[in-house]
């Protein structure tokens, strides 16, 4: 991506066509991918990522598809997913350090196989639409901000690039865990904008002052009469 500012759309639909359409709206835009999450996932699978791939050769895509699962079987996925070339994949920090470890080395072992560039690993802390009160009744530790620091932590231990974390997280885990250290934030409403069903939100100027490396924006953008033109005002190349 060319833009200082980088964010990922959030294309979470089953429709092929809509997912495509948007995909080819959203090329047009610097700074501006593509997050292929569960829904378009679980009704197209890899095949689906690759026709979009094919048709949208260039872009940028997060594939959202939060493995939690044994050490093994995450890895296994991992190997089945390295040949699509994605720029980023995640997992659950909760799943632990020997599954983040042994799906960082198989994704970089296959795609050093296949000669192709290993996504890059993020680690779910705390869903978005989680708050104290949430994780009490799951026996997480509480408050969030503590949780998340937890899991970050963990995570940059086992070696993976970077975490998925709420907008409020931000200032501490760049205080913690340094400038290098990549984190995919969701839960961002441009000023205005509904809130939805997340309760851990911010708008997109406060979240790259406060630090994000990149920002995950959906229904801003895919629900504008012009999502091209609604992404470009979010990172400020509107004019």
């Amino acid at each position: 991506m060319t833009a200082s500012k980088s964010i990922y759309c959030a294309i979470d639909t089953a429709d092929h066509e809509r997912a495509l359409g948007l995909a080819r709206s959203l090329a047009q835009v610097p700074g501006c991918g593509l997050k292929l999450g569960l829904e378009y996932f679980s009704a197209h699978g890899a095949a689906g990522v690759k026709r979009i791939q094919e048709a949208v050769p260039d872009a940028q895509i997060f594939l959202d598809v939060k493995y939690h699962d044994i050490p093994n079987t995450v890895a296994q996925a991992y190997r089945a997913l390295a040949g699509l070339g994605v720029q980023y994949i995640n997992l659950h920090a909760g799943g632990g350090a020997e599954m983040m470890k042994l799906a960082l080395s198989v994704m970089n072992e296959e795609a050093d196989k296949l000669g192709l560039k290993p996504a890059k690993i993020l680690a779910v802390t705390v869903l978005t639409s989680l708050d104290d009160k949430n994780l009490e009744t799951v026996g997480q530790a509480t408050p969030v901000a503590d949780q998340v620091l937890r899991l970050a932590t963990l995570t940059r231990s086992c070696g993976l690039a970077g975490v998925v974390c709420s907008a409020h997280e931000i200032k501490p885990l760049r205080h913690t865990l340094g400038p290098d250290f990549e984190l995919m934030v969701p839960g961002i409403r441009p000023a205005g904008s509904l809130v939805g069903d997340q309760k851990r939100v911010m708008t997109p100027d406060e979240a790259f002052a406060a630090g994000a490396t990149h920002l995950v924006i959906g229904r801003p953008i895919t629900g504008a009469p012009d999502p091209a033109q609604a992404a470009r005002e979010i990172l400020g190349l509107a004019g």
